[in-house]
């Protein structure tokens, strides 16, 4: 007995469809294939949204937003940039309009570079990326302490550290100066070392 041939994949169905697909489906007002993207990338929109405003119920809220927003804007997506890039552009937007009229807190660029802990290191201009952030961290336990920074200062990290942004598009994205972007970050890395540090200490023990 011959083997039975194996049946084509099933393209009515939305759940079949590739990315680009699906985008050119939803494009053209098919809302099996907008479902499609919906799932595709509602854990990392909900996530950016839940960095930048750290409180769960508002983050499902704004999240919703950038996929109604996708709705109205997918027929303008060209392909000029990855889609996720630019859905992710899209939430971004989306969740600044909302904070667009909360005042970021003001930090001095007048105001010293702290050395790092041990107290003789060298001086760490603003903007430079901490490889003490970076690497070997547990993501989960980073996600926790970012929730913990001001709200400011989150924003900023999030956009340029995580998002990939660059000073001067947050600047004009928050309505603020390139260098207070920038002291902003600086920081957002010093107050993120410090609650790495304690929670640390906690973990092992140490004191406090």
């Amino acid at each position: 007995m011959s083997p039975r041939k194996a049946s084509p994949p099933q393209r009515a169905s939305g759940s079949e469809l590739s990315e680009k697909e699906a985008i050119q489906r939803a494009q053209q007002g098919d809302a099996a294939a907008f479902e499609v993207l919906y799932h595709l990338h509602k854990g990392r929109v909900y996530s950016l949204c839940l960095r930048m405003v750290s409180k769960p119920p508002e983050a499902e809220d704004l999240a919703q937003e950038a996929f109604l927003q996708l709705f109205r804007k997918i027929h303008t997506f060209r392909g000029e940039s990855r889609f996720s890039t630019w859905l992710h552009r899209l939430a971004v937007n989306v969740v600044l309009m909302k904070l667009r009229r909360k005042v970021l807190p003001q930090v001095s660029l007048e105001e010293t570079v702290e050395p790092d802990e041990a107290g003789d290191g060298p001086r760490r201009e603003f903007g430079e990326l901490d490889p003490r952030l970076t690497g070997s961290l547990d993501r989960v336990v980073l996600e926790n302490v970012i929730q913990q920074l001001p709200a400011g200062y989150r924003q900023v990290f999030t956009l340029h550290d995580i998002e990939g942004y660059e000073h001067n598009e947050i600047a004009s994205m928050l309505g603020c100066s390139i260098g207070n972007s920038k002291s902003q970050l600086h920081k957002a890395r010093l107050r993120l070392r410090e609650l790495l540090r304690k929670g640390t200490k906690k973990s092992s023990g140490g004191p406090t």
